[in-house]
């Protein structure tokens, strides 16, 4: 690696304010770095929250009706009669599906994703002090927090969490009779309200706080995911927010937004006035709900275009076209989210026009792809563990692309639809895709925020664990899903089974169904994994090889050239950008390297 030097920074002290008390700095602070580690910690936490969920449903997946080991009588003392004897009834296997969908997605991924590496990262990369309204940002945490706490607590209440799935289709969501429903409800209006704050600061401030000579095409593509997935939330969530609280008021109020005439619950008719649309509930929420897998993804592929770049020692290849490519993403999002909805006997001219734009959405999603293994071809590729995730994460969000094409086609997806396929489509988007992404960007920018180096030997234990594990997690699921084998199943499609039926034509042989225990235990092994990575972030906060300089990995962004780590207000005095962002290796250069702000 190109050795550096510390830059001496001049004038630090006078740009500092005067020291806050703790409750002031850690707790109610309005500054952006502060912020995002805030968003950090809380996501991390609900991640493994979310995560010991998805272990106790595979458990009874694979186990239908048996105790849960170690934890079965803890379950039966927080949550009584739904874990009797340790088991998981059916009402909690359905709470912790709904919940772990909930949870993963819009209280770990997206904070994790968007907020804590966007508030702690697009100001330094743009040369800002702050964002642009740092109360409003401070709001927006708090917001969140409010609802993951509403989510939390449902878990507790008389009936337990919410059961009708992470999706809350009416008039299931209405029909169930505990007030979980009504907690997620909350709980969703709330974590909605946090990222429109949030999307609202992040677009005004890279367009109004961007440094001297940070033009558009000068902005590193990081930045440009997160742009775009602002406007994403900013025009997605809306509609979502307003749905939601009319599911509310067919809640708690009676009305029939999205209850039909005629409905019957528990074979008597339901005492509702009717009139209502169950489809106008899927279509308001799919509208958020496809605009929100890029939401996802888009910060993800900011941060592997970073690390690409500063670790093969190139520019990263087919810039404009990345950031064209996420331009046209952020369009085609809001015209695709009915291929979700074939199975709702939409017309064939309405799926032909969502294949359509589903097959064309795919398109700029492969040049970004494209772009990124083309930046690996002459590199001076350096194997550090942030490299090593993103390695990983370019054939694992292709075959997760790949995978979703059939879906994409009404006359496949009728057979694939709600299927253990589907499951594993997804996941390998967000799980070896995403969360891949989001571990390479703690293992970047970790020395920035800290001042140290997280354990080179025990991350890559954490990749080479987790790459392997998630796949055998993962890959049978496609094969569970091709044999027919439905989702949100408590017994993991046991009652259908060969085994329950002899001889049952459709029924699932044993071997799909012996699949679960193999996935089981790869679960397991995938929690152990994670040990190391939690040991190695909380020990290296204070014990981690101190940085030498305040650029240890030899980057050219702005974020590198700022102060380890980041006083108030960012920079001794505010850059001014004379290149683009990725200036490696130029011919001439006595370092491989030639930071943004470095004078011609």
């Amino acid at each position: 690696m190109q050795a550096t030097t510390a830059i001496p920074h001049p004038g630090v002290h006078e740009a500092e304010h005067e020291e806050l008390g703790f409750w002031s700095k850690y707790v109610f602070s309005t500054d952006h770095k502060i912020i995002g580690i805030q968003y950090g910690v809380t996501a991390l936490f609900f991640l493994l929250f979310g995560f010991f969920l998805m272990l106790m449903m595979r458990w009874q997946i694979a186990h239908p009706g048996q105790a849960i080991p170690l934890v079965g009588s803890l379950l039966e003392k927080a949550l009584g009669d739904q874990a009797k004897e340790g088991k998981m009834s059916l009402d909690l296997y359905n709470s912790f599906g709904a919940m772990h969908g909930t949870i993963m997605v819009f209280m770990a991924i997206v904070p994790l994703a968007f907020a804590a590496f966007g508030n702690f990262v697009v100001p330094l990369q743009i040369g800002a002090p702050d964002m642009a309204f740092p109360r409003v940002n401070m709001a927006s945490y708090q917001a969140y927090v409010i609802g993951a706490l509403i989510m939390f607590v449902s878990f507790f209440i008389p009936g337990g969490a919410a059961q009708a799935g992470w999706t809350s289709y009416s008039p299931l969501a209405t029909a169930v009779p505990t007030n979980g429903q009504t907690f997620w409800i909350l709980g969703m209006v709330c974590l909605i309200t946090s990222s429109l704050l949030g999307a609202v600061n992040f677009i005004a401030t890279i367009i109004q706080l961007r440094a001297p000579g940070m033009t558009w095409m000068r902005l590193p593509f990081f930045v440009w995911a997160q742009f775009v997935t602002a406007f994403l939330l900013l025009l997605a969530f809306p509609p979502l927010e307003a749905a939601a609280v009319l599911q509310l008021m067919d809640k708690v109020a009676h009305t029939s937004f999205f209850l039909p005439t005629g409905l019957a619950v528990g074979g008597n008719l339901a005492n509702v006035s009717g009139g209502g649309s169950p489809l106008l509930w899927q279509h308001l929420f799919w509208f958020l709900g496809h605009p929100e897998v890029y939401v996802l993804i888009l910060p993800g592929m900011g941060i592997v275009a970073e690390v690409i770049a500063n670790n093969t020692r190139k520019p990263i290849w087919g810039y404009k076209s990345l950031v064209y490519s996420v331009l046209t993403i952020g369009f085609l999002s809001f015209i695709v989210w009915a291929h979700h909805m074939y199975l709702t006997g939409m017309g064939t001219r309405v799926a032909t026009f969502f294949q359509t734009t589903t097959m064309i959405i795919s398109i700029p999603s492969v040049i970004i792809l494209t772009c990124m293994f083309l930046s690996l071809w002459g590199g001076s590729i350096r194997f550090t563990v942030p490299m090593l995730f993103v390695m990983a994460f370019l054939p694992m969000f292709g075959i997760g692309g790949l995978t979703g094409l059939p879906l994409g086609f009404n006359y496949s997806d009728l057979h694939l639809h709600d299927t253990y396929y589907v499951i594993a489509h997804f996941h390998y988007i967000v799980a070896p895709g995403t969360i891949f992404a989001l571990f390479a960007g703690i293992y970047y920018w970790f020395p920035k925020i800290t001042g140290r180096m997280m354990n080179d030997f025990w991350g890559k234990v954490h990749f080479w664990g987790s790459l392997i594990f998630m796949n055998l997690i993962f890959q049978p699921m496609f094969a569970q899903g091709m044999a027919g084998m439905l989702r949100r199943m408590a017994d993991g499609g046991l009652n259908y089974s060969q085994a329950q039926v002899p001889g049952a034509i459709g029924g699932l042989s044993a071997q799909i169904i012996g699949l679960h225990k193999y996935i089981l235990w790869a679960a397991v092994a995938l929690a152990l994994v994670q040990i190391p990575f939690i040991i190695n972030l909380l020990w290296s906060i204070n014990n981690g090889t101190k940085v030498s300089s305040d650029n240890p990995w030899g980057a050219t962004t702005l974020e590198w050239q700022a102060p380890t780590p980041p006083p108030h207000g960012n920079f001794a005095k505010t850059p001014e950008v004379h290149r683009g962002p990725y200036e490696y290796s130029v011919p001439g250069h006595p370092t491989d390297f030639t930071p943004q702000n470095e004078p011609d």
